[in-house]
């Protein structure tokens, strides 16, 4: 996976933030109200002060409008786009936060954009290579037509496959289709399985 600012935008990207500088600056500001606070609490209140100024809730480093590019053989397999990102490292299990959500394109062996995932929140794991998603998850195959539609999503990037444990929606030229237990696909969702399905379908006209 490589990661670099986008450059689409004429703003220039905010560079990110050392880990040490983020959290120095903000534990100047807590600590004093830590210490006031102190002063009327009692041992169980030092415990909940001290989780909360623990350097591992600050990110490692953070930035403003990223662009993460996945190559095969020199070309461009997939596109994401976000406009804030936050790297934890000092955590058991690493992980990249994408506050403000992001949006995935997935090109073809021409170039050409053959679908395309986005959602409001997503956060990546860097250790199991599994991205989560969250809150609004819309995905679309820009061939079959296939739309998807879920609140919360997982994409394994060494499988290139999607799923879902959480009712979802897929809408595409034969009806309108419905996974109560959610769904697995494939990233591009040019295949896709419902499971415990329902749905409406189109009839068409002999």
């Amino acid at each position: 996976m490589k990661q670099r600012q986008s450059e689409l935008d004429s703003d220039e990207p905010l560079p990110a933030v050392p880990a040490r500088v983020l959290s120095g600056r903000l534990l100047l500001i807590l600590l004093p109200l830590a210490a006031g606070y102190l002063f009327f609490s009692c041992e169980n209140d030092l415990e909940r002060i001290q989780k909360i100024t623990s350097l591992d809730h600050f990110p490692d480093a953070a930035g403003q409008k990223y662009e993460i590019l996945y190559s095969d053989s020199f070309r461009v397999k997939v596109r994401i786009l976000a406009p804030e990102i936050e790297r934890y490292a000092r955590v058991d299990d690493p992980y990249i936060e994408f506050p403000q959500g992001l949006t995935a394109y997935f090109y073809d062996d021409s170039l050409n954009i053959e679908a395309y995932i986005k959602a409001k929140h997503a956060v990546y794991k860097e250790n199991e290579r599994l991205w989560e998603a969250k809150n609004n998850v819309e995905g679309q195959n820009l061939k079959n037509k296939n739309q998807l539609n879920t609140e919360h999503m997982f994409w394994d990037e060494q499988r290139k496959m999607i799923y879902s444990h959480t009712q979802s929606r897929i809408v595409n030229e034969d009806g309108t289709f419905y996974g109560e237990k959610g769904f697995e696909a494939r990233q591009d969702l040019s295949w896709y399985r419902l499971k415990k399905s329902k749905g409406v379908v189109k009839l068409k006209d002999e």
